[in-house]
C-alpha cells in the first residue's frame, strides 16, 4: 500500500513538474530587442524616500519595495538602453518581469521571466506583445489603452502597473 502511494505521488509529481512553463534568460529577452553585441551590466538600485513618493505617483501605482535591479545596456561603449527588473504580488504569490527600454523611453520589450501563480493566469504572449514598442507618452492602462484578460485580469493589472513603475524608474533615476 505505502509503495503503491509512494509511486502514485512520484508519478503526479512528474507530471506537474512537466507542464511547468519554462522562462527565457534575461540574456536572451534583451538580445531579441537589441544587437547581439549589447553589453549588460547588471546593477542593484535603493530608492531614496523622495524617488520612492515620486515613482509611486508618476507610475499612478502602488511602488511596494525600494530595491529594483536594472541593466545598463550599452554597445560599443555607448549606453542605448536599460532594462528594469520588477517583482509584484499578483493574488498571492509574486511574478518578476523585466521592461527594457531605449534612450527615448521607449518600452522595447517585456517579459515575464518568473510566475508563481498557477501557469493559466500567466498573460499569453500575443497579449504581452502589446507592451512593445510602446513610447514614452503611452499611458499603458488596463482597459484604456491595454485591453484585459478575461480570466487573468489580476496578471494583466498587475504588468501593466508594473510597466508604469520600470518607467517611472526610468524616467526619474536611470535617464
Amino acid at each position: 500500500m505505502y509503495k503503491t502511494l509512494k509511486i502514485l505521488l512520484f508519478g503526479i509529481f512528474l507530471s506537474q513538474s512537466s507542464m511547468a512553463k519554462s522562462f527565457p534568460t534575461i540574456d536572451s529577452v534583451i538580445h531579441a530587442s537589441f544587437p547581439k553585441s549589447t553589453k549588460m551590466d547588471k546593477h542593484s538600485l535603493i530608492l531614496t524616500k523622495k524617488q520612492f513618493s515620486q515613482i509611486q505617483q508618476t507610475a499612478k501605482a502602488k511602488v511596494t519595495t525600494k530595491v529594483y535591479r536594472y541593466y545598463t545596456l550599452s554597445n560599443n561603449g555607448k549606453t542605448i538602453g536599460y532594462a528594469v527588473l520588477v517583482f509584484r504580488k499578483v493574488r498571492t504569490k509574486k511574478a518578476t518581469v523585466i521592461y527594457g527600454f531605449d534612450m527615448k523611453g521607449t518600452l522595447k520589450f517585456t517579459e515575464i521571466m518568473a510566475f508563481s501563480e498557477p501557469p493559466e493566469f500567466i498573460p499569453s504572449s500575443i497579449w504581452m506583445g502589446q507592451l512593445q514598442n510602446k513610447s514614452a507618452s503611452t499611458k499603458l492602462t488596463v482597459g484604456k489603452d491595454i485591453p484585459t484578460i478575461s480570466g487573468a485580469t489580476l496578471s494583466a493589472r498587475s504588468v501593466t502597473d508594473a510597466a508604469r513603475i520600470a518607467r517611472a524608474i526610468y524616467e526619474i533615476v536611470l535617464k
